[in-house]
């Protein structure tokens, strides 16, 4: 079942861009925004505000890619660190395994991963210009950490 809503921030000065439309699509988003909202070391942060083109492996055409969360945090040593952080499932970060017959859902399961590499390589090289960092979190990294 996907989730999806609104999030209410309590927090708007740290929030860049507009805070009455910060829609969560996943309950491990909404967990991450509720951090970010109310940790005392993030800065700054955002949702889907950026938008990076990207050329799809699928159609060699070039679309937008809306990365989840712009974070800027105070890390323990007082400097500043900058993110891009994308949200997924742990299955989605892997290539999927290929059965003995070839179905619909693994024919769907490569695609994805293809597009979402594609994706996540404009990310780094964006934030690698900016001196930022790209993450990837799956439900273990927010398990764990939020």
């Amino acid at each position: 079942m996907a989730y999806s809503g609104k999030y209410k921030i309590k927090n708007p000065q740290k929030y860049k861009g507009d805070p009455t439309c910060v829609v969560w699509r996943s309950l491990w988003e909404r967990k991450y925004m509720k951090y970010l909202d109310t940790n005392e070391n993030i800065i700054e942060w955002a949702s889907e505000e950026l938008a990076l083109p990207y050329r799809s492996p699928l159609d060699n055409r070039i679309h937008r890619y809306f990365p989840d969360f712009f974070v800027k945090e105070r890390c323990a040593d007082g400097k500043i660190k900058s993110y891009l952080v994308e949200i997924k499932p742990k299955k989605q970060t892997a290539p999927p395994i290929k059965p003995k017959r070839q179905t619909k859902g693994y024919l769907y399961e490569v695609m994805e991963y293809a597009k979402n590499q594609s994706k996540w390589e404009v990310a780094k090289e964006w934030c690698a210009d900016r001196g930022y960092e790209f993450r990837v979190l799956t439900e273990d990294d927010l398990n764990i950490r939020y």
